[in-house]
């Protein structure tokens, strides 16, 4: 199914639309990053792309593998995941999902997988790509303190959508351990849950929904939730992004705008209370039309974030790299670079004045 070797279909001239990317870091500095697009919106002609770079972000190779399913109808890659595990794999996650005529979303929604033990390299070896679940996961693995994995996925909409896996076998097998219930079908809106492991053991689940993020609290390592419920932080209707860093604060990257429910000033935010409060931020981008954070952290507090900009008129692939420190200042530092082209897309978009994509 991968293809190493995408020919002139894939360029970037032809691309009319893309977006959702996810970064990793090797431990000797290589960095990619994986998003998708293909076609003029989220459809199904949408492909799954993986680029690295091996001088920090400053130079990006062309597309080093593109995942463009073929199946028994339309069937559209999308959604990407990157992520290093503790054994030192990185995992390439995406979304498979199959449309048919009068058929709810997610009903054959799938999410694959597969990894490498050289990520270090720019050509490494991938293992076989296998299906993991039922759903889509769009954002990285929690591995608790007793060395579980927890895997939020979805299934969009669906009553008991916000899924998590675990994997006790360091990612052999995932079984589904329990779900969290957005209570009202309206507030439904992609889920894209996010775990945290509390200090006190708890879990701390945020899911997107339509009045922005929600919360549930698991106190049984993920076998039940409490029903999501409107959190305190505000934000818009789209992706965010949280972690716990080495430091044992908690990072959280949000849109920030005046008026909340834009897609704009993205913005990096520290907590030191596990979530109770954070500190006034670090603007990341302003523009209207940013979106879908995804970060990683390296040496000495060293933070390199991606996020897309303008996913059919811009069509930009971007990065920022900047310092634990720097949010902790609401600061930029001199050794910050923002608004980093990591890849961009010059299709002409025949959509152009449609609305802004809801996912």
């Amino acid at each position: 199914m991968p293809n190493f070797s995408p020919g002139p279909e894939y360029a970037d001239r032809e691309r009319m639309h893309q977006g959702m990317p996810s970064l990793e870091r090797a431990k000797n500095g290589r960095l990619w990053v994986a998003w998708y697009g293909g076609g003029v919106g989220e459809d199904d002609q949408n492909y799954v792309m993986l680029s690295t770079s091996r001088d920090d972000g400053r130079a990006w190779t062309g597309l080093k593998l593109v995942i463009d399913p073929d199946g028994p109808g339309p069937v559209r890659a999308f959604d990407p995941a990157l992520w290093h595990d503790p054994q030192g794999r990185m995992w390439l996650f995406w979304g498979q999902m199959v449309r048919k005529a009068g058929q709810k979303d997610g009903i054959e929604m799938h999410t694959f997988a597969m990894h490498t033990s050289d990520s270090g390299n720019g050509d490494p070896v991938w293992s076989k790509p296998r299906r993991i679940s039922v759903g889509v996961m769009l954002n990285k693995p929690t591995v608790l303190g007793n060395g579980t994995w927890l895997m939020p996925t979805c299934v969009w909409r669906d009553e008991k959508s916000s899924r998590v896996l675990q994997s006790t076998d360091h990612g052999e097998t995932f079984t589904t351990i329990g779900t969290a219930t957005i209570p009202v079908y309206e507030d439904r809106n992609g889920d894209e849950n996010m775990i945290v492991e509390r200090r006190d053991g708890s879990l701390w689940m945020l899911v997107r929904t339509r009045y922005g993020i929600g919360e549930s609290i698991s106190t049984d390592q993920g076998r039940t939730w409490s029903i999501v419920k409107p959190s305190v932080i505000p934000h818009a209707e789209s992706r965010f992004f949280i972690r716990r860093l080495r430091s044992g604060r908690l990072l959280l990257v949000r849109h920030n705008a005046p008026t909340i429910t834009q897609r704009a000033h993205l913005t990096a935010f520290l907590s030191e209370d596990d979530g109770r409060s954070w500190n006034k931020g670090l603007l990341i981008d302003e523009r209207m039309g940013v979106s879908y954070p995804d970060a990683v952290e390296g040496p000495a507090g060293r933070i390199h974030l991606t996020y897309d900009f303008g996913r059919k008129k811009d069509k930009q692939i971007l990065m920022a790299v900047f310092r634990e420190r720097d949010v902790a200042r609401g600061l930029v530092g001199r050794d910050a670079r923002l608004r980093v082209v990591v890849n961009q897309a010059t299709g002409n978009n025949p959509a152009i004045s449609a609305p802004v994509a809801k996912n």
